[in-house]
């Protein structure tokens, strides 16, 4: 990134924006907002001073991000799969199914991680000696 890109950008975002980026994404950027998912993530596109393949981009509304707090629907625009994105794309609004359910976040390493049930009792037991009493 260079000096003159960030100044522009500076400019066109405000000091607010650009130092959240900045802590963000690492990347002073500047674009039309594309729309937001049901989690309260930015979807944003610049096609004029991006380079291609940085032109799209996310900005989460948890500052605790990971990428599974993407829904598959805005992954595929993000990625341009599709090149409008889903809440104006009427290939994806046609395919929602009521069947389907929501969109959440992988919860591995966290407190709310899947912990499955076992009925079995352990294959190896550890040896606990009896002391007998004396007489």
């Amino acid at each position: 990134m260079s000096l003159a890109r960030t100044i522009k950008h500076f400019r066109a975002v405000g000091f607010r924006e650009w130092f959240h980026q900045m802590m963000t994404i690492g990347d002073a950027k500047s674009g039309k907002l594309a729309g937001i998912d049901q989690f309260g993530n930015k979807y944003y596109e610049n096609t004029e001073d991006e380079v291609p393949g940085r032109h799209r981009w996310v900005d989460y509304s948890a500052y605790d991000f990971n990428g599974s707090q993407v829904p598959p629907e805005w992954h595929s625009w993000l990625n341009h799969i599709r090149t409008l994105p889903p809440d104006r794309d009427p290939v994806v609004i046609a395919s929602r199914q009521a069947w389907q359910t929501e969109h959440f976040e992988n919860l591995t390493g966290t407190r709310g991680a899947y912990k499955p049930y076992s009925s079995t009792g352990p294959k190896i037991i550890a040896w606990k000696p009896e002391v007998a009493k004396r007489k």
